[in-house]
C-alpha cells in the first residue's frame, strides 16, 4: 500500500477518535439546569405513581352547610382525611364549589391540626353522564380539578358519583374518568384519590359498574365504603346500619371482588332513621337523637319525636357498635369513614371519639 494512503488513513482514524471522545464526554457530564449562561434547557421528567399511603385512614365528612367553627380542633384531630363536600359537576360539565369561604375556613383548621384536605365532588347523574361521556368533556373537566386542587391547597379529591350502572353505559364513562383523573393526580405523586361506593349488599348494575380494573390498580388510592342507609319505608324494626351490614360490605369488596384490605374504607354513620314510615322529616343526627333520649349513647334505638310522628322509633348507630365497627375495619380493612362530623356530638358521648379510642389513636 502506498506511504500517502497509509497516512491518510491513519490520520482518518485519529480524527475519528477524537470526535467519539468528545461524544462521549457530553453525553455522561450532568445536563445543564439552567442559569450560569448555559444554552440547554432545565429537563423535567413527570412520573405517574400514588403519593405514599397514611396507614389506617380515619376519613371524617365536612358538609358546607357546617361552619368550620362549629366542628372543635380535637375532631380535625382524631381524622388523617377531612373530605369537604361538596363541589359539583353543573349542567355544562364544570365544576362548583358550594360555598367557597367555608372551604377555605375547613382547610385553614384542617392543615392546623394536621389532618389532609380533600373535595368530594357530587351532582346529577345526569350531570355526571354529560361530562363524563367523551374524552373532550373529561378532559376540560379534570382540568377544573386540578385548578381547585392548587387553588385551595388540597391534598386530595374525592368522587361521589352515586352511582354510575351497567345499564346506561356510564359504568364505562366512570371506568375512563377515574383512570384519567388518577394520572392527572399522581403526577408526581402530589395528590390522593378516593371515591365513594355503594355497600355493595345488592346485585345489579350499580354494583357492576365498578370494574376489577379499577378495584386490582393503584388509579384510586382507597375506596370509602357507605355502608348505611339499608332503610325500608314500609317494613317496621329494621336497622339501617347494622352491624351484620358492615361484615357483608367488608367480605364483598375485599373478599368477592379482591380489592386490596389497605384500600377499602367501612362507612360509620352519625345520624339515625325510622322503619316502616316516611324518611321526609323523621332522619335525625345522633347529636339530635341523644338531645331527645339522654342516656342512649351505648345502646342502637331510641323513641324520639320529629317530622309530625310521634314516640316512633329511630335506628342508628351508639358507641357500643361503633367500637365494634371500627375494630371489624382494624383487622379486616383499610381505614373508616364517618358521614358527617357535625352530626356527632362533642362531649364523651361522640361516636368518632369512640372509634378513635379503639384504635388507640390520640387527639
Amino acid at each position: 500500500m502506498p506511504k500517502l494512503l497509509i497516512m491518510k488513513r491513519i490520520y482518518s482514524f485519529l480524527c475519528m477518535a477524537v470526535l467519539v471522545a468528545s461524544c462521549s464526554k457530553k453525553d455522561t457530564s450532568t445536563p445543564n439546569t439552567g442559569g450560569g449562561g448555559g444554552t440547554n434547557p432545565p429537563i423535567i421528567t413527570n412520573t405517574i405513581t400514588p403519593p405514599p399511603a397514611l396507614g389506617f385512614y380515619v376519613v371524617g365528612y365536612i358538609p358546607s352547610y357546617r361552619s368550620a367553627s362549629s366542628i372543635p380542633d380535637n375532631k380535625f384531630k382524631m381524622c388523617n382525611v377531612i373530605n369537604y363536600a361538596f363541589a359539583n359537576v353543573t349542567s355544562t360539565g364544570g365544576l362548583s364549589i358550594e360555598v367557597p369561604t367555608n372551604l377555605t375556613a375547613v382547610q385553614t383548621k384542617a392543615k392546623a391540626n394536621g389532618a389532609k384536605l380533600f373535595v368530594s365532588i357530587n351532582g346529577s347523574t345526569t350531570n355526571w353522564k354529560n361530562m363524563a361521556g367523551n374524552a373532550t368533556g373529561r378532559n376540560a373537566f379534570i382540568i377544573q380539578v386540578m385548578n381547585m386542587a392548587r387553588t385551595y391547597a388540597l391534598d386530595g379529591i374525592d368522587i361521589d358519583w352515586e352511582y354510575p350502572t351497567t345499564s346506561d353505559g356510564s359504568d364505562a364513562m366512570y371506568t375512563a374518568l377515574m383512570k384519567e383523573l388518577s394520572d392527572s393526580c399522581h403526577t408526581n405523586a402530589k395528590y390522593y384519590l378516593s371515591t365513594a361506593l355503594t355497600a355493595g349488599k345488592y346485585a345489579g348494575g350499580t354494583r357492576d359498574a365498578v370494574k376489577d380494573e379499577l378495584l386490582h390498580s393503584s388509579y384510586i388510592d382507597f375506596y370509602n365504603i357507605m355502608a348505611y342507609d339499608d332503610f325500608n319505608t314500609t317494613v317496621p324494626y329494621k336497622q339501617h346500619s347494622d352491624y351484620a351490614l358492615a361484615q357483608t360490605c367488608l367480605n364483598y369488596w375485599i373478599t368477592t371482588r379482591g380489592t386490596p384490605a389497605s384500600r377499602v374504607v367501612l362507612g360509620l354513620p352519625a345520624y339515625g332513621r325510622p322503619s316502616g314510615i316516611t324518611q321526609t322529616g323523621t332522619v335525625l343526627t345522633y347529636s339530635g337523637i341523644l338531645a331527645q333520649a339522654p342516656g342512649k349513647s351505648q345502646v342502637d334505638s331510641a323513641v324520639v319525636t320529629a317530622g309530625g310522628f310521634t314516640n316512633y322509633t329511630i335506628y342508628y348507630n351508639g358507641q357500643y357498635t361503633i367500637k365494634r365497627k371500627t375494630m371489624l375495619a382494624k383487622n379486616t380493612a383499610g381505614g373508616i369513614m364517618m358521614w358527617e362530623l357535625g352530626q356527632d356530638t362533642n362531649d364523651g358521648t361522640s361516636l368518632m371519639k369512640a372509634a378513635c379510642d379503639t384504635l388507640g389513636r390520640t387527639y
